[in-house]
């Protein structure tokens, strides 16, 4: 297979999980909720990330464990840059580049110093529309996205436990 045809099959997974990992709602107590998940996961794992959860253009939720640094904060507004840009995860944004044989830091036209294209920062959607964006950086790009996507659909199964809807 061909790195265009892998990218393309990554793709259709990420966009996948944009489509299924959404709220009926998401407010301040549940930015709070997950992102006190996500420091809870990295410290049983000894993680070395930044973490922040935005709701609209607010954060509303940061914390910077032992080994993560203030590059990976700088990292994590270069994500929520581009989540903000394209409404979808930085993953799946860079690897749409790639399924198209393009480079995003060179075919984007944007600055590589304020928006980056690495996996971690994932679009909060409330019924199809964003809300927020909650990231991690500090991992290889597909493992912090995929810590990311642990956590969100973690709390929308609870979510949707207490409001009755879950599975």
């Amino acid at each position: 297979m061909s790195d265009q045809t892998d990218a393309n099959a990554f793709l259709a997974l990420l966009l996948e999980q944009e489509r299924t990992i959404q709220f009926d709602s998401f407010d301040h107590s549940d930015a709070w909720t997950l992102g006190c998940e996500l420091v809870r996961l990295a410290t049983e794992r000894e993680l070395p990330i930044a973490i922040a959860i935005a709701l609209g253009d607010q954060r509303a939720f940061h914390a910077g464990l032992a080994g993560a640094s203030a590059d990976n904060d700088d990292w994590l507004e270069r994500k929520f840059r581009v989540v903000r840009r394209f409404a979808h995860s930085s993953l799946a944004v860079g690897t749409d580049f790639k399924s198209r044989g393009k480079n995003f830091d060179v075919d984007s036209r944007l600055s590589g110093s304020e928006y980056a294209a690495h996996g971690g920062a994932f679009p909060i959607l409330v019924r199809g529309s964003m809300v927020g964006i909650a990231g991690v950086s500090g991992l290889p790009q597909r493992d912090d996205h995929a810590l990311v996507v642990e956590a969100l659909t973690a709390h929308r199964d609870a979510a949707g436990s207490r409001s009755g809807t879950g599975d």
